[in-house]
Order: structure tokens, then C-alpha cells, then sequence
């Protein structure tokens, strides 16, 4: 078998997903007037960004809020929502790809911030915008084995630094239309955070079970998409090729073996851009109109987009429906999870 096996999990229940709102309005009229300098040199249309992503705009932090402060006020959020104490979590996880230093994890602060109890496990999980998703596998597993009765997951994004050094950086006179191409990614992202508590399914009756799904790795493909605090650059061909390629094969492993996904009554994807939603769309077969869209005024908020898209669906999603959450990640990897509501 190349890549990875399906999985199953057996009583792990979505207690609750939230999402805090970064504030801050950013269109990509106004992401064009502040690149007009090099758009006019490089013969560039201003309406580039918005025509080929489909992101109208994007959101940013207000002055003295932070990345990490959204990701406890979701949290805090989910917590109620749930109606779980910060005393019973047994296990915090931070997906956020932001942060502001290497040490300590930006799930300390976030632990500390909760008042989270000193028995509970803390730690980041870093995998791109798969993140959220892997954390909540890695937790489901604890829940599984008995090891802990009640996790929390959060992730919070701050896109605007990255943006500010981009702009400075196209804006130069000798930046090229390549340098445009390579990092035209980085203006599709946005700010925001989210949260969700997972727990025992059958202590919450009530609760959206979440059943398994499927994970595969193509990390010949680590280079396509390289992001840092400087900057973020794409390939943004080879990243669509190679990942629709590795959804494709995620698909068809899991219907193989038993998941069967062609007749769900939502698909939560990874909100990336226009071209990229149309393209799994068509790859493998999904009706359009279950597919929902969010990048167009959030941008691709990274491990926080599909929770937050989830959070917005939740609130139509009727019990008894079926849900699928896709992803795919810089690295490149994909995990698609299937969640009864």
C-alpha cells in the first residue's frame, strides 16, 4: 500500500467547534493600491488577486490583539459551548502555524490563559494548514485508549505580518513578475481563530460523532510550498497538480477499504482559493452545492480555515447528516475525516 491506512475511531463525539473573527476588514482592492507601484511597473492588472484566488477579502488583528489571545478567547468560547469545565480537559493541542518564537509552544500560553488544570497535557502540533485536523485525530486516539475523557484543539492566525514584509518586498524596483507569481499566495491569507472540545460519545448523547477517515503523504513534494515569517512561496501549479493528485489517492484508498463518500450531505474543505475548491470538486466527483465557501471573505486562514468554515455550517447542519472534512498541506499531505452530525 503506498501512504497511510485508514482510521477508525470507535467513541469520540465533537462536543463543540467556535471561531473567533479577526476584526479588521482587508479587500483585495485595497491589497492592489498598496502593490500599485509594482503592478503598474510589471504590467500587472489590479484586479489580478481577486479574479484568479476569488478572495474579495481578507481579515486582520486590531491593534493589541494577538494570534494566541483569539485562540483563548476561542477556546474559552468552545469550552462553554460544550458545557466542559477547563478542570476536566485532560489534553490541549495548538495547530496554529503562527508564532512568534520557537520556545516555549504557543499551547503554554494558551493552556495558561484557560486556567487549564496542571494535569493536563499541553503541546503544539505543527503540520501546515492540516493541523487542526491531525489534532484532532491525535486526541481522538487519547479518547479511544482511555487516556484522557476530554480534549481541546485550537488554532489562531495572524497573517498580517507576513503581508506587511510582502508588500515592502514586491514593492521594490527590482522585484519581477516572478517574484508577483511566487508569492501571490501569501496575499490570500487571513487572520482568524477557532476551537473545538471533543470528548466521550456516549457520555454526549447529543454530540457529532466523529467516525475516522483517511491520511496519505506525498513529501517528495516538501518544496512546493515554503512559508516563514518573511514570506511564503508557491509553486502554485506543482502544488495543485501534486495535491489534487494525493486526494485522489486518499479517495479512492478509504472507498477501498470500505468508506463510502459520494453521497455526503456537506464536503468542509481546506479554504485555499477559487481554482483550488473547483479542481477537488471535479477531481473526485462532489456536488457542487455541499461544498461551502468561505476563503472569498476569510482568505485561507491555515489550520483555523476548515474549523472555521465548520463552525459557520454548523449552524444548518441538521442531525443525522454526514459531514467530510478535506485537507490538504504544505509538505504535501491530505486527511479527509468523515464526522457524524
Amino acid at each position: 500500500m503506498n501512504g497511510n491506512a485508514t482510521f477508525k475511531h470507535n467513541n469520540v463525539g465533537l462536543l463543540s467547534v467556535d471561531s473567533v473573527l479577526a476584526p479588521e476588514i482587508m479587500s483585495s482592492a485595497e491589497f492592489d493600491e498598496r502593490l500599485a507601484p509594482s503592478l503598474k511597473r510589471l504590467k500587472l492588472s489590479k484586479k489580478l488577486l481577486e479574479r484568479v484566488s476569488g478572495v474579495k477579502e481578507r481579515r486582520w488583528w486590531s491593534e493589541g490583539m494577538s494570534f494566541d489571545d483569539a485562540a483563548i478567547l476561542a477556546g474559552k468560547k468552545a469550552l462553554a459551548q460544550a458545557g466542559v469545565e477547563p478542570g476536566q480537559i485532560g489534553l490541549l493541542i495548538n495547530t496554529s502555524v503562527t508564532r512568534r518564537n520557537l520556545e516555549p509552544s504557543v499551547a503554554s500560553k494558551v493552556h495558561n490563559g484557560l486556567g487549564l488544570p496542571s494535569s493536563a497535557m499541553n503541546f503544539d502540533v505543527a503540520n501546515a494548514c492540516l493541523g487542526f485536523v491531525n489534532g484532532i485525530t491525535l486526541a481522538a486516539n487519547m479518547i479511544d485508549s482511555g487516556q484522557i475523557n476530554y480534549a481541546l484543539i485550537v488554532a489562531g492566525e495572524d497573517a498580517q505580518p507576513t503581508q506587511e514584509t510582502t508588500f515592502r518586498r514586491l514593492n521594490d524596483p527590482n522585484s519581477t513578475r516572478e517574484d508577483y507569481m511566487r508569492e501571490f499566495a501569501t496575499l490570500t491569507l487571513g487572520s482568524g481563530a477557532a476551537a473545538a472540545v471533543i470528548g466521550p460519545a456516549d457520555a454526549h448523547p447529543g454530540s457529532h460523532r466523529i467516525l475516522g477517515g483517511v491520511s496519505r503523504a506525498g513529501t517528495k513534494h516538501h518544496e512546493l510550498c515554503v512559508g516563514g515569517p518573511d514570506g511564503m512561496y508557491t509553486d502554485t501549479k506543482g502544488l495543485l497538480d501534486n495535491g489534487l493528485e494525493l486526494v485522489v489517492d486518499a479517495w479512492n484508498e478509504a472507498h477501498s477499504d470500505g468508506w463510502n463518500w459520494n453521497g455526503m450531505d456537506r464536503y468542509v474543505t481546506h479554504q485555499v482559493s477559487k481554482s483550488y475548491t473547483n479542481a477537488i470538486v471535479k477531481a473526485v466527483g462532489l456536488v457542487r452545492d455541499r461544498v461551502p465557501v468561505t476563503f472569498s471573505k476569510w482568505g485561507n486562514v491555515g489550520p483555523a480555515s476548515l474549523p472555521m468554515t465548520l463552525w459557520q455550517e454548523s449552524k444548518t447542519l441538521k442531525p443525522g447528516d454526514r459531514v467530510l472534512c478535506m485537507g490538504v498541506g504544505s509538505g504535501l499531505n491530505t486527511t479527509m475525516m468523515e464526522i457524524a452530525w
